[in-house]
């Protein structure tokens, strides 16, 4: 459970970086939908994985492996996964549901790209776990 707890913090600053350079291009383009929507999602999402990489290794798995281009290689196959589920979730709820509760299109992206957040959780923390950052016993 720490280490899910260590997870879960580093997950809330990827977030916070994932989101927030979501909604710098949907402020800077003034478009919130269709193929920028899925532009800007994998670009924030890229930005956040940069970050996740860095902070998982050494923070919540405490990685000392020493092929860091191996495992690197690993994180990033887990990550494309990760991005194929973050980025088609939002993608879904903001291009085929129609902004709900009044909620401008622009809100309406957040709650998409939370969607996607969601969707990836726990397709992270598992593959990051026992694939990319999986302890080796000593011998």
């Amino acid at each position: 459970m720490k280490q899910f707890a260590k997870f879960a913090a580093v997950g809330i600053i990827n977030t916070a970086i994932d989101f927030g350079v979501l909604n710098l291009l949907i402020y800077l383009a003034g478009v919130s939908t269709g193929i920028y929507f899925i532009l800007f999602k994998s670009a924030s999402f890229a930005a956040a994985n940069v970050n996740s990489y860095i902070l998982n290794r050494t923070f919540v798995f405490d990685s000392e492996k020493k092929g860091l281009a191996k495992e690197y290689g690993q994180f990033l196959v887990v990550s494309l996964v990760a991005i194929t589920i973050n980025v088609g979730a939002a993608s879904l709820v903001v291009n085929l549901i129609t902004p709900r509760f009044g909620l401008s299109p622009q809100i309406w992206a957040n709650v998409g790209a939370a969607a996607g957040t969601a969707a990836g959780l726990l397709w992270n923390f598992f593959g990051y776990k026992f694939v990319v950052f999986k302890r080796v016993p000593a011998d």
